[in-house]
């Protein structure tokens, strides 16, 4: 494991404290999150990627201001919260709830799109001592399989046929799924 790696585990245990001492839910996602169900880091990563609330995000942000993070420039907060913690890069999804509580896009042009069911139900993940909520590995698979039909603009990539494959193998993966338009 190299040393972005190292900061990024810092940075991902850093998240977990602060927001948990604020009593504020968060979700990893992305390929942490995968690496945290699987229980291994399994290959680089460029950011580490997160679901929270939207109502959240305000007092998150901050929160990790307070402790020296910045907000990246690249990305408008209404559509989700970037920020960084010296050479890592930490992005925030946003998560709404329709009206029967289930979760769904909460920022953004695609706010009030469905989640996947189930989505936020995952035993946590492990990576060491480091125990971390993660979305669901069933969640995650659907993504990864859908993200080049969602969006064409966006081919999967080499890595994401890799991530499939890993995901596939973990045991008790199944979960329902959402019905897309």
């Amino acid at each position: 494991m190299d040393e972005l790696a190292h900061r990024q585990l810092a940075s991902i245990a850093e998240v977990v404290r602060v927001a948990g001492s604020a009593g504020i839910p968060v979700w990893l996602r992305g390929g942490w999150a995968m690496d945290f169900q699987l229980g291994t880091v399994t290959r680089p990563h460029v950011d580490v990627d997160w679901y929270c609330r939207h109502e959240d995000v305000d007092r998150l942000m901050t929160l990790l201001l307070a402790r020296d993070w910045r907000l990246a420039p690249r990305m408008p907060v209404r559509r989700q919260l970037d920020l960084f913690t010296a050479d890592v890069e930490v992005s925030f999804a946003y998560l709404g709830r329709d009206g029967d509580g289930r979760p769904t896009v909460g920022g953004g042009p695609w706010a009030g799109t469905p989640l996947p069911a189930g989505m936020l139900d995952a035993h946590p993940g492990r990576i060491g001592a480091l125990t971390v909520p993660t979305i669901s590995v069933a969640a995650q698979i659907e993504f990864k399989q859908m993200y080049p039909v969602w969006m064409p603009e966006r081919p999967r990539r080499p890595k994401d046929a890799d991530d499939l494959a890993l995901l596939r193998a973990v045991p008790g993966r199944a979960g329902p799924r959402t019905p897309r338009p």
